[in-house]
Protein backbone atom coordinates (compact mmCIF):
# COMPACT_ATOMS: atom_id res chain seq x y z
CA UNK A 1 0.00 0.00 0.00
CA UNK A 2 1.45 3.90 -0.48
CA UNK A 3 0.50 4.29 3.11
CA UNK A 4 1.09 1.95 6.06
CA UNK A 5 -1.68 0.50 8.29
CA UNK A 6 -2.52 2.01 10.98
CA UNK A 7 -0.51 -0.45 13.34
CA UNK A 8 2.71 -1.43 11.17
CA UNK A 9 5.11 1.68 12.20
CA UNK A 10 4.41 0.58 16.18
CA UNK A 11 5.00 -3.13 15.26
CA UNK A 12 8.36 -2.21 12.98
CA UNK A 13 9.78 -0.53 15.94
CA UNK A 14 8.75 -3.11 18.21
CA UNK A 15 11.46 -5.61 16.09
CA UNK A 16 13.99 -3.16 16.29
CA UNK A 17 14.01 -2.96 20.08
CA UNK A 18 16.12 -4.57 22.74
CA UNK A 19 13.52 -7.43 23.49
CA UNK A 20 13.62 -6.99 27.14
CA UNK A 21 11.92 -3.74 27.08
CA UNK A 22 8.92 -5.16 26.54
CA UNK A 23 9.30 -8.59 27.78
CA UNK A 24 8.09 -9.37 31.24
CA UNK A 25 10.97 -9.47 34.31
CA UNK A 26 13.18 -12.64 34.13
CA UNK A 27 13.13 -15.11 37.52
CA UNK A 28 16.56 -13.45 38.27
CA UNK A 29 18.56 -10.37 36.89
CA UNK A 30 21.84 -8.45 37.67
CA UNK A 31 22.49 -4.75 36.97
CA UNK A 32 26.21 -3.98 36.21
CA UNK A 33 27.18 -0.44 36.22
CA UNK A 34 30.53 0.83 34.54
CA UNK A 35 32.79 3.99 34.73
CA UNK A 36 34.87 5.19 31.99
CA UNK A 37 38.50 4.70 32.73
CA UNK A 38 40.69 7.83 33.35
CA UNK A 39 42.05 9.42 30.40
CA UNK A 40 39.74 7.21 28.05
CA UNK A 41 40.39 7.81 24.13
CA UNK A 42 37.69 7.65 21.69
CA UNK A 43 39.47 4.62 19.65
CA UNK A 44 40.14 2.94 23.18
CA UNK A 45 36.21 3.44 24.17
CA UNK A 46 34.98 2.22 20.05
CA UNK A 47 37.37 -0.64 20.59
CA UNK A 48 35.70 -1.75 23.87
CA UNK A 49 32.19 -1.23 22.22
CA UNK A 50 32.67 -3.61 19.39
CA UNK A 51 34.02 -6.26 21.95
CA UNK A 52 30.61 -6.10 24.03
CA UNK A 53 28.62 -5.79 21.11
CA UNK A 54 28.12 -9.71 20.44
CA UNK A 55 27.11 -10.40 24.15
CA UNK A 56 24.54 -8.11 23.70
CA UNK A 57 21.57 -9.73 22.55
CA UNK A 58 18.88 -7.54 23.68
CA UNK A 59 17.00 -9.95 25.67
CA UNK A 60 18.98 -11.80 28.22
CA UNK A 61 21.44 -9.10 27.80
CA UNK A 62 20.29 -5.81 27.37
CA UNK A 63 22.99 -2.40 26.82
CA UNK A 64 22.27 1.15 28.27
CA UNK A 65 24.61 3.73 27.67
CA UNK A 66 24.86 7.12 29.67
CA UNK A 67 25.96 10.73 28.84
CA UNK A 68 29.56 10.07 29.64
CA UNK A 69 29.94 7.94 27.47
CA UNK A 70 27.95 9.08 24.53
CA UNK A 71 30.06 12.49 25.28
CA UNK A 72 33.47 10.63 25.00
CA UNK A 73 33.04 9.33 21.55
CA UNK A 74 32.21 12.75 20.54
CA UNK A 75 28.41 11.56 20.05
CA UNK A 76 24.92 13.37 20.78
CA UNK A 77 21.67 11.39 21.54
CA UNK A 78 19.06 13.97 20.99
CA UNK A 79 16.86 13.68 24.18
CA UNK A 80 19.54 12.22 26.62
CA UNK A 81 20.99 13.59 29.80
CA UNK A 82 21.94 13.14 33.44
CA UNK A 83 19.90 12.15 36.00
CA UNK A 84 18.67 15.87 38.26
CA UNK A 85 19.24 15.61 41.76
CA UNK A 86 16.26 16.61 43.67
CA UNK A 87 16.17 18.03 47.24
CA UNK A 88 14.65 20.62 49.34
CA UNK A 89 11.50 19.69 50.62
CA UNK A 90 12.39 16.72 52.96
CA UNK A 91 12.86 14.05 50.29
CA UNK A 92 16.54 12.93 49.28
CA UNK A 93 16.59 12.00 45.49
CA UNK A 94 20.57 11.58 44.78
CA UNK A 95 21.87 11.65 41.12
CA UNK A 96 24.72 8.60 40.52
CA UNK A 97 25.49 9.32 36.79
CA UNK A 98 27.15 5.93 35.11
CA UNK A 99 28.94 5.41 31.76
CA UNK A 100 26.83 2.36 31.30
CA UNK A 101 24.73 -0.52 32.19
CA UNK A 102 23.89 -3.82 31.45
CA UNK A 103 21.05 -5.63 32.59
CA UNK A 104 21.48 -9.71 32.62
CA UNK A 105 18.36 -11.56 32.48
CA UNK A 106 17.95 -15.37 33.29
CA UNK A 107 16.24 -18.10 35.31
CA UNK A 108 20.03 -18.99 36.71
CA UNK A 109 21.96 -16.61 38.74
CA UNK A 110 25.36 -18.24 37.97
CA UNK A 111 24.37 -17.71 34.10
CA UNK A 112 24.65 -13.78 35.00
CA UNK A 113 27.69 -13.92 36.81
CA UNK A 114 29.75 -15.44 34.48
CA UNK A 115 27.76 -13.53 31.28
CA UNK A 116 29.14 -9.98 33.92
CA UNK A 117 32.54 -11.14 33.88
CA UNK A 118 32.73 -11.71 29.73
CA UNK A 119 30.95 -7.90 29.80
CA UNK A 120 33.45 -6.58 32.58
CA UNK A 121 36.64 -8.27 30.21
CA UNK A 122 35.17 -6.85 27.07
CA UNK A 123 34.59 -3.56 28.30
CA UNK A 124 38.33 -3.37 29.59
CA UNK A 125 40.19 -0.92 29.65
CA UNK A 126 37.96 1.57 28.12
CA UNK A 127 35.17 1.12 31.20
CA UNK A 128 35.67 -0.44 34.87
CA UNK A 129 33.63 -2.30 36.90
CA UNK A 130 31.46 0.24 39.15
CA UNK A 131 29.06 -2.05 40.80
CA UNK A 132 26.55 -4.74 40.65
CA UNK A 133 23.10 -5.25 42.18
CA UNK A 134 21.57 -8.48 41.91
CA UNK A 135 17.67 -8.69 41.72
CA UNK A 136 15.06 -11.15 41.51
CA UNK A 137 11.45 -11.61 40.88
CA UNK A 138 8.57 -11.93 43.30
CA UNK A 139 5.16 -13.62 43.90
CA UNK A 140 4.36 -13.30 39.98
CA UNK A 141 0.82 -12.60 39.82
CA UNK A 142 -2.31 -13.40 37.33
CA UNK A 143 -1.64 -10.49 36.13
CA UNK A 144 1.88 -10.87 34.92
CA UNK A 145 3.75 -8.34 37.32
CA UNK A 146 5.62 -9.36 39.99
CA UNK A 147 6.00 -7.70 43.53
CA UNK A 148 7.66 -5.30 46.17
CA UNK A 149 9.03 -6.86 48.89
CA UNK A 150 6.60 -4.81 51.23
CA UNK A 151 4.08 -7.03 49.10
CA UNK A 152 2.59 -4.96 46.98
CA UNK A 153 2.02 -5.58 43.37
CA UNK A 154 4.36 -3.35 40.73
CA UNK A 155 3.54 -2.32 37.33
CA UNK A 156 -0.16 -2.30 37.52
CA UNK A 157 -1.09 0.89 35.74
CA UNK A 158 1.59 -0.29 32.95
CA UNK A 159 0.55 -0.03 29.11
CA UNK A 160 0.23 -2.82 27.47
CA UNK A 161 0.61 -3.79 23.61
CA UNK A 162 0.58 -1.07 21.47
CA UNK A 163 0.29 1.52 24.02
CA UNK A 164 3.50 0.20 25.42
CA UNK A 165 4.92 0.53 22.74
CA UNK A 166 4.35 4.05 22.09
CA UNK A 167 5.00 4.72 25.75
CA UNK A 168 8.50 2.95 25.74
CA UNK A 169 9.60 3.49 22.26
CA UNK A 170 11.63 6.14 20.30
CA UNK A 171 9.53 6.57 17.21
CA UNK A 172 10.22 8.39 13.75
CA UNK A 173 13.42 9.43 14.51
CA UNK A 174 15.25 7.56 11.79
CA UNK A 175 17.42 4.36 11.51
CA UNK A 176 20.02 4.19 14.73
CA UNK A 177 16.96 5.88 16.73
CA UNK A 178 13.85 4.23 16.01
CA UNK A 179 13.14 1.56 18.41
CA UNK A 180 15.41 3.04 20.92
CA UNK A 181 14.25 4.20 24.24
CA UNK A 182 15.41 6.29 27.88
CA UNK A 183 15.46 4.11 31.25
CA UNK A 184 15.40 5.51 34.64
CA UNK A 185 17.18 3.35 37.12
CA UNK A 186 16.68 3.96 41.06
CA UNK A 187 18.36 1.81 43.61
CA UNK A 188 15.64 2.35 46.54
CA UNK A 189 16.78 0.47 49.93
CA UNK A 190 13.44 -0.25 51.68
CA UNK A 191 13.09 0.48 55.83
CA UNK A 192 11.65 -3.01 56.19
CA UNK A 193 11.25 -1.62 60.49
CA UNK A 194 9.36 1.49 59.84
CA UNK A 195 7.22 -0.94 57.03
CA UNK A 196 6.23 -3.54 59.51
CA UNK A 197 5.61 -0.87 62.44
CA UNK A 198 2.70 0.60 60.45
CA UNK A 199 -0.63 -0.74 60.19
CA UNK A 200 -2.35 -2.57 57.18
CA UNK A 201 -4.51 0.90 56.38
CA UNK A 202 -1.65 2.69 56.92
CA UNK A 203 0.29 0.81 54.43
CA UNK A 204 -2.69 1.30 52.23
CA UNK A 205 -2.46 4.62 52.35
CA UNK A 206 1.09 4.76 51.71
CA UNK A 207 1.07 3.01 47.85
CA UNK A 208 -2.58 3.84 47.89
CA UNK A 209 -3.74 0.79 47.10
CA UNK A 210 -5.79 -2.52 49.34
CA UNK A 211 -2.58 -4.94 50.00
CA UNK A 212 -4.97 -8.02 49.25
CA UNK A 213 -7.11 -7.02 46.49
CA UNK A 214 -4.83 -4.64 44.36
CA UNK A 215 -7.60 -2.12 43.85
CA UNK A 216 -7.12 1.34 44.09
CA UNK A 217 -8.41 3.58 47.21
CA UNK A 218 -11.15 6.55 46.82
CA UNK A 219 -10.14 7.87 50.32
CA UNK A 220 -6.35 7.47 49.77
CA UNK A 221 -4.17 10.74 50.74
CA UNK A 222 -2.94 13.23 48.39
CA UNK A 223 0.76 11.55 49.54
CA UNK A 224 -0.36 8.01 48.38
CA UNK A 225 2.29 6.87 45.84
CA UNK A 226 -0.73 6.08 43.26
CA UNK A 227 -1.49 9.49 43.58
CA UNK A 228 1.47 10.86 42.84
CA UNK A 229 2.26 9.53 39.74
CA UNK A 230 -0.80 8.79 38.45
CA UNK A 231 0.19 9.06 34.71
CA UNK A 232 -2.85 10.37 33.82
CA UNK A 233 -3.02 13.21 35.84
CA UNK A 234 -0.16 15.15 34.05
CA UNK A 235 -0.21 17.34 31.35
CA UNK A 236 0.86 15.91 28.54
CA UNK A 237 -0.27 12.05 30.16
CA UNK A 238 3.20 11.00 31.38
CA UNK A 239 3.29 7.06 30.93
CA UNK A 240 6.13 5.04 31.34
CA UNK A 241 6.84 0.97 31.21
CA UNK A 242 7.96 -0.11 34.31
CA UNK A 243 10.20 -3.18 34.91
CA UNK A 244 11.32 -2.95 38.25
CA UNK A 245 12.70 -5.90 40.31
CA UNK A 246 13.71 -6.54 44.07
CA UNK A 247 16.83 -6.86 45.75
CA UNK A 248 18.59 -7.92 48.53
CA UNK A 249 22.32 -7.96 49.98
CA UNK A 250 22.89 -8.75 53.54
CA UNK A 251 20.04 -7.63 55.58
CA UNK A 252 19.69 -4.55 53.17
CA UNK A 253 16.66 -4.82 50.44
CA UNK A 254 14.81 -2.83 48.43
CA UNK A 255 13.22 -2.20 45.17
CA UNK A 256 15.62 -1.60 41.35
CA UNK A 257 13.29 0.66 39.63
CA UNK A 258 13.40 0.87 36.09
CA UNK A 259 11.24 2.61 34.19
CA UNK A 260 11.08 2.70 30.09
CA UNK A 261 10.30 5.35 27.86
CA UNK A 262 10.29 7.42 24.71
CA UNK A 263 11.66 10.12 26.35
CA UNK A 264 12.82 11.00 29.93
CA UNK A 265 10.27 13.84 30.67
CA UNK A 266 7.27 11.21 31.84
CA UNK A 267 9.60 9.87 34.46
CA UNK A 268 10.90 12.97 35.71
CA UNK A 269 7.39 14.72 36.10
CA UNK A 270 6.59 11.84 38.03
CA UNK A 271 9.63 11.89 40.12
CA UNK A 272 9.77 15.80 40.77
CA UNK A 273 6.25 15.33 41.84
CA UNK A 274 6.98 12.69 44.18
CA UNK A 275 9.66 14.49 45.56
CA UNK A 276 7.62 17.45 46.39
CA UNK A 277 8.53 19.90 43.93
CA UNK A 278 5.68 20.14 42.36
CA UNK A 279 3.44 21.29 45.09
CA UNK A 280 4.99 20.79 48.43
CA UNK A 281 3.78 17.21 49.00
CA UNK A 282 5.99 14.55 49.16
CA UNK A 283 5.19 10.75 48.43
CA UNK A 284 4.49 8.45 51.28
CA UNK A 285 7.50 6.31 49.85
CA UNK A 286 9.37 7.81 51.18
CA UNK A 287 8.47 7.16 55.09
CA UNK A 288 9.34 3.40 54.07
CA UNK A 289 11.90 4.23 51.54
CA UNK A 290 14.10 5.75 49.69
CA UNK A 291 16.63 5.96 46.65
CA UNK A 292 20.06 5.84 46.64
CA UNK A 293 20.80 5.99 42.92
CA UNK A 294 19.38 7.90 40.02
CA UNK A 295 20.43 7.23 36.41
CA UNK A 296 19.10 8.28 32.95
CA UNK A 297 20.77 5.88 29.88
CA UNK A 298 19.83 5.76 26.79
CA UNK A 299 18.89 1.69 25.19
CA UNK A 300 20.35 0.99 21.46
CA UNK A 301 17.90 -0.55 18.75
CA UNK A 302 18.95 -3.46 17.25
CA UNK A 303 20.22 -4.45 14.04
CA UNK A 304 21.28 -7.99 12.46
CA UNK A 305 21.13 -9.13 15.80
CA UNK A 306 23.66 -6.82 17.82
CA UNK A 307 22.90 -3.80 19.03
CA UNK A 308 22.80 -0.77 16.60
CA UNK A 309 25.22 1.88 17.60
CA UNK A 310 25.85 4.04 14.32
CA UNK A 311 24.15 7.33 16.65
CA UNK A 312 27.75 6.89 18.38
CA UNK A 313 29.79 6.25 15.75
CA UNK A 314 30.02 2.87 15.41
Amino acid sequence: PLFPLKNQPCKRTMHTAQAAILATVPPVGRYVFFNLAANVTPATLRDSLSRLAPLVDGDHTLLAVGPQLVAALGATVPGLREFPAMTGHGADVPSTPTALCCWLRGDEKGDLLLQARAIEKALAPALHFHRAVDAFRYKLGASGHGRDLTGYEDGTENPDGDEAVEAALVQGQGAGLDGSSFVAMQQWVHDMDAFEATSGTERDHIIGRNLQTNDELEDAPESAHVKRTEQESFTPQAFVLRRSMPWALGQKMGLMFVAFGHSLDAYEVQMRRMAGEEDGTIDGLFKISKPVSGSYLWCPPMYGGAPDLRQLGL
